[in-house]
């Protein structure tokens, strides 16, 4: 099968970060949608990503996430053509950060791209996430085609990509601690607010509804999917646990149960050790590499528990054939919220 030259391109949504520590607080603001943070809470986010390499001078070294997704980007783009799918080009596209939504729907205008299938590097669907990145991209794409992913949690190939990784981490633990290690799993977690209490997500305050954002759920499905393939080594229903990371230092409260508090009640229930592996994140990052590598493991040291993290996804040949196979498909997608707010 071939695509037209220049007619159908794949457009691959992140989050978006800052290239250097001086654009933190601009970053800050396009998260929050124009609301300027604390100056303590910028200089706390700065701390974080100095941690992890992001230093002052821009061009030298793209942060994590950035790297990463150009790269993804780069392995479906030859994946696809591999696939018959020839000529068919990727490109990037951030909600917070360069290069920014619009601006890679701008370039896709000016390439004669006329249908877009957009995909978001976040997995599990949310009303709040997913739906502000269909909203970017609706409200750039006036004139264009656009098949829009809004959820692929549960695709086979994703779990094996993830299951792939956290085998021989899960093994090794074991292995060093002579004893069964529990795996901690986790996504990242979003404000009460902006998400309906749901079976999946604790949230004080908030009541249930009849339709419920399916985040949580779909976030924990992930986790299960990925446990399951991990029976065949050994891995049981009561060796695996999961909760919802890097809540937010600005206030207000946010979907748990956090990894702070499952740590303790591990210790508390005799574990020695915990593996972590975060199924919501298809790459290195901040969330990764200072939330889970610094922060996690000084708790958990803390608590005298050893900590293991599976390795990212990155580059992982599984996950691009997961993306191939999403980027090929039809999907048909009904309208929602954020469809109608980017209509009016």
């Amino acid at each position: 099968m071939s695509i037209e030259i220049g007619k159908e391109a794949v457009l691959l949504l992140a989050h978006g970060t800052p290239d250097v520590l001086g654009e933190m607080a601009d970053y800050l603001k396009n998260v929050t949608g124009g609301r300027a943070l604390p100056q303590e809470v910028v200089k706390e986010l700065q701390h974080r990503y100095e941690q992890i390499g992001l230093g002052q001078t821009p061009g030298v070294e793209p942060p994590p996430l950035t790297k990463w997704t150009l790269i993804q980007a780069n392995l479906l783009e030859r994946a696809l053509d591999r696939s018959g799918y020839s000529n068919t080009r990727v490109y990037v596209g951030m909600r917070n950060w360069h290069p920014y939504i619009a601006d890679a729907i701008t370039q896709m205008r000016l390439d004669g791209v006329t249908h877009i299938k957009a995909i978001c590097l976040a997995p599990q669907n949310s009303r709040t996430s997913v739906g502000l990145y269909r909203k970017a991209v609706l409200a750039a794409a006036k004139e264009l085609s656009v098949d829009f992913v809004t959820g692929w949690s549960e695709h086979p190939l994703l779990a094996q990509a993830f299951a792939e990784k956290l085998w021989p981490t899960w093994a090794l633990a074991c292995a060093q601690s002579g004893r069964r290690v529990p795996i901690l799993f986790t996504a990242h977690s979003v404000p009460c607010r902006t998400i309906i209490t749901s079976p999946a997500a604790t949230c004080a305050g908030t009541s249930a509804s009849e339709s419920p954002d399916t985040y949580a759920i779909e976030a924990k499905h992930t986790a299960e999917l990925v446990a399951q393939r991990l029976a065949v080594v050994g891995l049981r229903d009561s060796d695996w646990y999961f909760a919802f990371q890097s809540q937010g230092i600005s206030g207000g409260p946010w979907i748990g149960p956090t990894v702070e508090a499952t740590l303790e009640a591990l210790k508390e229930e005799g574990h020695t050790g915990v593996v972590i592996q975060p199924v919501g994140f298809l790459c290195d990052h901040v969330e990764i590499l200072y939330d889970i590598d610094i922060a996690f493991t000084q708790k958990a040291q803390e608590l005298g528990l050893k900590l293991w993290r599976a390795e990212s996804l990155n580059d992982s040949d599984v996950l691009i054939k997961a993306l191939t196979e999403v980027a090929s498909r039809h999907y048909e997608d009904e309208p929602d919220e954020a469809t109608v707010a980017a209509q009016v």
